[in-house]
């Protein structure tokens, strides 16, 4: 069962039996057309599903059509492999994490090549972003059991070379690479010594997977762990020697789906799309059995009892997510009385209330549950997993709700973490303080919604929350988190400029740009950095390079407050105007009146469908809400501020 899970996508629904007819019809009429390749690629397809489905993408992108709303992204494949077999594989499973894959190979046998010439074809493509699906047999690595000294000598010129490759890239294409661990070979000609023996291949591929670790972990580029998923799917299944030498594939063709996916996640964390909330299921979900018919004491939960034990495993997981930052909800069909039961009087109940953000106990349908739930926690239904035991409740969701992830469940409850953690909808690219406290901080936004709903007049709420705002420019301290909110901000974003943490340091050292965040208290908390933004200096006048925020401060007033802040700080700089750009994504809606409604004039709209702003920095501020700020850094901070 393990086995098939990850080699099947085991928490993907099966593929339909009509799925040529399906992909056929793709292209038989183009509205929607991104839509319906997303949904058919969000189930679980083998490689040659996937071949099928990557060459009616590429038809599409032949004739021109629009696969909005899926991403464009242009991907670099460097690789001692053949990556023929990859590409359909990565073009197909990139539609199911919302990306428009366009793949750039290098000529088999060219990477150092490749990557070294500014004039290479690859180069001149200019990827975003850089796979380097490098195996073991790509690097110098040559086994020399027993001696230490050489075996140092191996790795570093190992790890050396891989720096100069990567180092290459981002001088010579502008990307960032997405580099891989490295698989250990499943024979080891010396048994369980071979681990610990200097200079054998296992040893040097454990050490290199080690320091490349260590090295990424301060870069801008990010990791692929290869090795860890070779692990966990077995050596001895990952590789296959034969098709090896046959195709120069470094896995088994049984895996192409996997390792398609675990790079796609890992590129769709990169540009914020992992999920952010778990919406669990009570009834055989949390625990075993139906506590309306079963009573307290007939459920099953607990230790000393299998299926109890089962339940309790998936309470730990919630635990340790929320733990993450990943935010809990709760959607029962039941009376919220009877429902709450468990979590005030079961003794064994891991999870409390006070864990739970939002929860929905009652008899309306699940879809609209959730619903109600995304709206309380001011999250997008993308950001949402549902779990739920019963085959017919994750259908409904799936068809009422598509965006909403709802992973397969097998009937034993003992594979339901291991099913939830394979799918990787939680893929971290980063982990701060601020992601370990985000769980909280999106707890206490949903008591503030409550809090709203309890009052009539919208001032008095904004009043009572007591809101505080510290400004101050970038800073190295809050470089992860902002460079963080940059890549992952899709909402409440006017531009959705990307920029690497390097990219980022480098605006805070330049004298034409001005950069501002913000962090948000209130009497429920602390909010994190919650505002990111960046000016450069035209002339007189500053153009808005990013603004974005928290989607879970919306309505409290804080971008009217970030103007009167950016008005101050022009001022003092001399800055006569504030030119502004919103650029429409999918997901970006939200914001497409925000410089109308701040009282900015438009300008002519550009050919690429952005609208272009402007405001004079003389004017006298709008009202300014009940915000107390706060300012750090070089931030001027004159008398007459409205709220000195």
């Amino acid at each position: 069962m393990s086995g098939a899970l990850y080699r099947d996508l085991g928490w993907l629904p099966a593929t339909p039996k009509n799925f040529t007819r399906l992909c056929d019809a793709l292209l038989e009429r183009e509205g929607d057309l991104g839509r319906r390749i997303a949904t058919l690629a969000g189930f679980a397809l083998d490689d040659n599903a996937l071949a099928r489905l990557a060459k009616v993408i590429e038809q599409a992108r032949a004739r021109g059509l629009a696969l909005a709303p899926l991403q464009p992204l242009r991907l670099g494949l460097l690789s001692n492999a053949t990556t023929a077999l990859l590409v359909p594989a990565l073009v197909a499973t990139a539609a199911r994490h919302g990306f428009a894959l366009e793949c750039i190979e290098a000529p088999f046998g060219q990477v150092l090549q490749s990557a070294l010439d500014p004039d290479s074809a690859f180069n001149r493509a200019r990827p975003d972003v850089v796979l380097l699906a490098l195996d073991y047999r790509a690097l110098p690595l040559l086994p020399t059991p027993g001696d230490a000294a050489q075996a140092r000598a191996t790795l570093e010129a190992a790890l050396t070379e891989l720096e100069a490759i990567r180092t290459a890239v981002r001088r010579n294409s502008g990307a960032f690479c997405l580099v891989q661990t490295l698989a250990r070979p499943p024979e080891a000609p010396g048994g369980s010594l071979e681990s610990s023996l200097p200079g054998s291949l296992d040893h040097l591929v454990r050490e290199f997977n080690r320091e490349l670790t260590l090295r990424l972990a301060t870069s801008s580029d990010r990791l692929l762990d290869t090795a860890a998923l070779a692990e966990t799917v077995g050596l001895a299944e990952w590789h296959d020697p034969a098709f090896w030498q046959m195709a120069k594939l470094p896995f088994a063709a049984a895996y192409l789906p996997l390792y398609a996916d675990h790079v796609m996640r890992r590129l769709a964390a990169a540009r914020g799309k992992s999920r952010r909330a778990l919406v669990l299921d009570l009834d055989n979900t949390l625990w075993g059995g139906v506590i309306g018919d079963d009573g307290l004491e007939g459920i099953h939960l607990g230790q000393g009892d299998a299926r109890g034990e089962a339940h309790l495993e998936v309470q730990q997981t919630a635990l340790e997510l929320r733990g993450r930052g990943v935010v809990l909800a709760v959607s029962s069909k039941n009376s919220d009385t009877v429902a709450r039961l468990p979590f005030r009087e079961h003794p064994d109940m891991l999870l409390k209330e006070e864990h739970i953000a939002v929860f929905q106990a009652n008899w309306e349908d699940k879809a609209s549950n959730i619903s109600a739930i995304a709206k309380a926690l001011s999250l997008g239904l993308d950001a949402l997993v549902f779990l739920d035991d019963n085959p017919v409740e994750r259908a409904l969701v799936r068809q009422l709700l598509p965006q909403v992830a709802v992973p397969e469940l097998p009937e034993n409850p003992a594979l339901y973490r291991r099913t939830l953690l394979a799918a990787g909808y939680f893929e971290a690219d980063t982990f701060s303080e601020e992601d370990r406290r985000r769980a909280d901080y999106y707890q206490a936004n949903a008591e503030r919604v409550a809090l709203q709903g309890q009052v009539d007049d919208l001032d008095a709420y904004l009043a009572s929350l007591q809101m505080t705002l510290t400004v101050q420019p970038f800073d190295a301290t809050a470089r992860a988190r902002i460079t963080q909110l940059i890549n992952k901000s899709n909402q409440f974003n006017l531009t959705t400029r990307r920029y690497t943490e390097e990219q980022v340091s480098a605006l805070e050292q330049d004298p034409e740009v001005f950069t501002l965040q913000a962090r948000l208290r209130d009497r429920f908390g602390d909010n994190g950095v919650i505002a990111v933004l960046i000016c450069r200096r035209q002339g007189s006048a500053w153009a808005i390079d990013t603004w974005l925020m928290s989607c879970r401060v919306l309505g409290r007033g804080v971008e009217q407050a970030l103007l009167g802040e950016l008005l101050v700080q022009a001022r003092a700089q001399g800055i006569d105007a504030l030119h502004g750009c919103y650029r429409p994504t999918e997901r970006n809606g939200i914001v497409a009146e925000h410089y109308a409604k701040l009282g900015f004039t438009p300008l002519d709209a550009g050919s690429d469908g952005a609208s272009y702003w402007v405001l004079e920095t003389h004017v006298e501020s709008h009202q300014q809400p009940p915000i107390a700020i706060q300012r750090g850094g070089a931030l001027a901070d004159p008398p007459d501020y409205p709220h000195d």
